[in-house]
């Protein structure tokens, strides 16, 4: 049989085809695309840097002024730091080794903790949500508790060890070094003093529900994340006590603001209505938002865990989709809705408005730009993706 040589126009042109279907990014089959990258998600608990750091269900994030990212890895029961030069070591605790131990680096016992924040001194304050305790961590690992009492779940105010909280999850810091927290399983939002003095700002323990009002009248349902105004950040030497507070509130589908007030009111989301809608006030729709930042911009950005996305909520509560594709949950990397998360919980903001995310069932942490470009800190490259040879964007 004699086979007949084709021209070279025509066969650059089969070429082209079958490149593209090989490449092309097919929403059906989650395949990737030419100029995204989906990283290894295996969990583990090795530090180091690049595609051998390994983290399990992380939780929570933090980040410094100096770039440094402090990560609540919750199911290794540690807490990581990873440098702005990208090394990752353990702060403190001791991966697959739970308990409530106070002490120095690996000495220290966690409890699937929870949510955290920095200071200006690089001190670490963490809710250890299992152990229904707040605790501190030094710059030099060195972890004490500052309020709570470990296997003691409650709901009393007081100081220190006297006070009682239900698995609380997130963390604020003030500029006067006061703590608030979502105290979760109480529904209820809580402040610490710096003499650790323990006070109940909004909520009723133990009456769940999603009323706006004040003091006890505010009802919450599982809030988590929780952030407060640009005037309360560490901006150098100037402390507004007059602070606002946003609050992730994950059982309602709504972000929650607690004003210097007392008051209580819902700025985004409709209590009992999930969904990914974006749009202005109660038109918006969340499903089960977890973490909570705000940058220096202004903008209040949103683990949308349930959806797989995140979101911004301006301050007038105009909500709108950073990344992620609501209901598709994956690991790519990408632009925008190319992008892919896997129950993201907690986010933290940088300096330069960047974001950081613990995209936790995916075991890793990602970083998502202004611009909604959205990358991988760590993993090893296309590992699930296709061998295709990709000669062009599509």
């Amino acid at each position: 049989m004699r086979i007949t040589k084709l021209p070279a126009r025509l066969s650059l042109c089969l070429l082209g085809l079958m490149l593209a279907a090989c490449c092309r990014n097919d929403q059906s089959s989650d395949q990737t695309s030419c100029n995204a990258s989906t990283p290894n998600t295996e969990a583990g608990s090795s530090d180091g840097s690049g595609s051998n750091v390994r983290f399990s269900q992380p939780g929570a994030i933090a980040v410094d002024a100096g770039g440094n990212l402090f990560v609540a890895d919750t199911a290794n029961n540690t807490i990581r730091k990873i440098t702005a030069a990208g090394e990752t070591s353990t702060l403190a605790g001791s991966a697959g080794n739970s308990g409530s131990s106070d002490g120095s680096g690996s000495q220290a016992r966690f409890n699937q903790p929870g949510g955290i924040a920095v200071d200006a001194g690089g001190n670490l304050y963490l809710a250890d949500t299992q152990n229904h305790t707040i605790r501190m961590i030094t710059s030099a690992g060195v972890v004490t508790t500052i309020a709570g009492s470990a296997g003691q779940a409650g709901q009393n105010d007081g100081t220190a060890g006297d006070a009682r909280f239900n698995q609380p999850w997130g963390v604020a810091r003030d500029g006067a070094g006061n703590l608030y927290v979502t105290d979760t399983g109480n529904a209820t939002v809580r402040k610490i003093t710096t003499a650790g003095v323990v006070t109940t700002l909004a909520g009723s323990a133990g009456s769940q529900g999603s009323s706006d009002g004040t003091g006890t009248r505010a009802q919450f349902n599982l809030p988590r994340g929780i952030v407060l105004d640009n005037a309360s950040n560490l901006t150098g030497t100037a402390v507004n006590l007059a602070v606002n507070i946003y609050i992730a509130d994950s059982n309602n589908n709504t972000i929650r603001k607690l004003d210097q007030n007392g008051n209580v009111s819902t700025l985004a989301g409709t209590a009992g209505s999930s969904g990914s809608d974006d749009g202005s006030g109660q038109r918006a729709r969340f499903n089960q938002p977890y973490g909570i930042a705000l940058d220096s911009a202004g903008n209040i950005r949103v683990s949308d865990s349930g959806n797989q996305l995140i979101r911004t909520v301006s301050l007038t509560g105009v909500v709108s989709t950073l990344a992620g594709a609501a209901g598709t949950a994956g690991s790519t990397d990408g632009s925008g809705n190319k992008a892919r998360f896997n129950q993201p919980e907690g986010i933290a903001a940088d300096a330069a408005n960047n974001i950081y995310v613990a995209d936790t069932s995916n075991n890793l942490i990602r970083k998502v730009t202004p611009d909604a470009q959205v990358s991988t800190l760590f993993g090893s490259g296309n590992s699930n993706s296709s061998s295709c040879l990709c000669l062009f964007k599509l």
